[in-house]
């Protein structure tokens, strides 16, 4: 019984990781199924994230002791200000960097990504240092199971219910919007064939910059909830988690949005049991392994790609 307990535990803490990855993941997917663009940069727009929210709980002061309502209030205002302060960036990213090379060959963009990428990275550089930066504890820690009489062993916090009860309903919302609304249609339409669309008079540039702050979004959601359950801060986070995101999409079916939530919580769940039951140092080894054998048999990921190759 007690290794079950434990397995449960390393799957709540997986499944928590997995939804942060999801938030991110879905920034690729959403720009790749449009333009097939792999936007590098997203990871390091996810570590502005961070760094936005970290900004504001330093200057309110906030910690465990301060008045609930402050606490959230300020909160809120975090997470505000990080999906604004991300979106925007994704848009001005978009604008300045990648729309004057959308019809240039492939290499072109892609160099650009690494290249805004490594900019964003000196900005976080300037911006906290080159140390990792505590993020305040500010969360009730409170083992709910235990609290509940459920169980002794297996811990669920405040902290995961907080990152799940953020993380769900803006997943919800997102799909709410793509396949209910007039301008989820259009992004839709767009991933489907660019000039199909336009020439039933899709704005292609809004749709296309649309993405990008959807994505940019998500991810300062993502960078305001892993600051909050991780307690770090660090100019160079981005790499690894976008990478880790990027390969989410790929396994799920990059292009597809469902399919990078469902790759995000299986990566989370993998990357899980590697650290506790193997070693953490194996545990990209290991994601990569299993990406690997996937595409082998099933090159288009594990709910296949919504957006047709375009030629």
């Amino acid at each position: 019984m007690l290794d079950l307990e434990i397995l449960l535990q390393v799957l709540v803490l997986g499944l928590t990781n997995g939804a942060l990855l999801a938030l991110v993941a879905l920034g690729y997917t959403l720009v790749y199924g449009i333009i097939e663009l792999i936007n590098f940069a997203h990871g390091d727009v996810y570590m502005i994230g961070t760094f936005t929210a970290l900004t504001v709980v330093l200057g309110a002061g906030l910690s465990r002791s301060s008045p609930p309502l402050t606490l959230a209030a300020f909160l809120l205002l975090a997470l505000a200000l990080a999906m604004l302060v991300c979106a925007a960036l994704n848009a001005v990213i978009e604008r300045v960097a990648y729309r004057p090379l959308r019809h240039a060959p492939r290499l072109a963009p892609l160099i650009t990504a690494i290249g805004v990428s490594f900019i964003l990275m000196n900005v976080g550089l300037y911006w906290y240092g080159a140390s990792q930066v505590r993020f305040p504890d500010i969360l009730p820690n409170i083992d709910l199971l235990q609290a509940l009489g459920l169980s002794t062993v297996v811990r669920f916090s405040t902290k995961d219910l907080f990152v799940l009860v953020v993380t769900v309903p803006l997943l919800l919302l997102l799909n709410l919007f793509i396949y209910r609304t007039r301008l989820g249609k259009a992004m839709r339409a767009t991933a489907e064939d660019r000039d199909a669309a336009a020439l039933v008079g899709i704005d292609i540039n809004r749709t296309i910059a649309l993405a990008f702050i959807i994505g940019g979004a998500l991810a300062g959601a993502a960078g305001f909830l892993s600051g909050l359950y991780n307690n770090t801060a660090w100019f160079q986070q981005g790499f690894r988690a976008g990478l880790m995101a990027f390969t989410s999409a790929v396994l799920g079916g990059i292009g597809n949005p469902t399919g990078a939530v469902l790759g995000g919580l299986v990566i989370g769940v993998v990357a899980a049991i590697t650290d506790f039951y193997l070693d953490p140092r194996w545990t990209q080894a290991v994601v990569f392994g299993i990406l690997i054998v996937l595409l082998v048999f099933r090159p288009s990921g594990l709910l296949g790609e919504q957006v047709p190759e375009k030629v």
